[in-house]
């Protein structure tokens, strides 16, 4: 029996959808009824962990700004900051879906874009995909596409959302 190259094309590409199509809405690990008392984000793991008493409750791999390697220095240069920050307010109208707030710029990040005659730039949250862009889910992570923020599938941030009360403290490393 001959294969036709067109049908072995076409059932190569149904496969690869379906499996991209599960890759993408997987939901997210169910840890209902636990609170986060602080928040770690690995930049160079692409990796965000939430923690309660020291001990890991539930981590995600996120998407973070197009220009990754370093810390954040100016208003504008698509990176995301690293240092110690507070998670200080949610957003549930953000343009992305659910938005939380990370307290950048810190008086070391003033004094750093201070030494490039820069302003420090601000609006640096963690959030969900851009509101009519949901189906993505998990495909997002694919390329670093934020400004700056850190990027959740939004199932995910829904999840945080409930997870990460105002208040709690978040330290992004390299």
């Amino acid at each position: 029996m001959k294969i036709r190259p067109k049908l072995l094309l076409l059932v190569t590409v149904l496969l690869l959808a379906v499996s991209l199509a599960g890759y993408a809405w997987f939901p997210a690990a169910d840890v209902s009824g636990s609170s986060a008392d602080r928040v770690l984000v690995l930049k160079s793991q692409h990796k965000m962990i939430l923690f309660r008493n020291g001990q890991e409750l539930c981590s995600y791999h996120i998407s973070i700004g197009r220009s990754p390697l370093g810390p954040k220095t100016r208003a504008g240069d698509h990176k995301t900051p690293e240092g110690d920050y507070v998670l200080d307010s949610k957003n549930p109208r953000s343009g992305f879906h659910l938005a939380m707030h990370i307290s950048y710029p810190n008086l070391s990040d003033r004094e750093r874009a201070l030494k490039v005659d820069a302003a420090p730039g601000g609006s640096i949250m963690v959030h969900g995909i851009k509101n009519g862009l949901g189906w993505l889910g998990r495909l997002h992570r694919l390329v670093d596409w934020t400004d700056g923020c850190i990027a959740l599938t939004n199932a995910e941030m829904d999840q945080f959302w409930k997870l990460v009360p105002e208040g709690t403290p978040i330290e992004i490393r390299p």
